[in-house]
């Protein structure tokens, strides 16, 4: 099992926000949209929020890796229909890479 942690701001409105939240109740969930999440080999997500930050932690199994999921998600037409609604919410990081939205963090502290 290997542990990701990554980050991601939304843009600082509070209605958008509010939309976003919406959008990730369990109720309102896209089936597809979870199907290629745990296809991808992710066990475990969790997403959390502090003001206009995200912070999502995966679980994933030994066999995950970003550039599957990438190359998955590139192909399913239902994930970039999702995709495209979810950068009406997200802002880039200053330093994230052209066209990236979640960024992967770096662990420096543990207990």
């Amino acid at each position: 099992m290997k542990k990701y942690c990554l980050a991601v701001d939304l843009k600082d409105d509070a209605e958008l926000i509010a939309e976003y939240e919406h959008w990730h109740k369990k109720e309102n969930a896209w089936p597809e949209i979870t199907k290629s999440i745990t296809d991808s080999g992710i066990k475990h997500m969790e997403i959390h929020r502090t003001g206009n930050r995200l912070f999502m932690i995966m679980e994933t199994d030994d066999s995950f890796s970003f550039e599957d999921k990438a190359a998955m998600d590139s192909s399913n037409q239902k994930v970039q229909e999702w995709e495209q609604l979810m950068w009406k919410f997200q802002l880039q990081l200053p330093w994230a890479r052209e066209g990236e939205k979640w960024v992967l963090m770096n662990k420096i502290f543990q207990l």
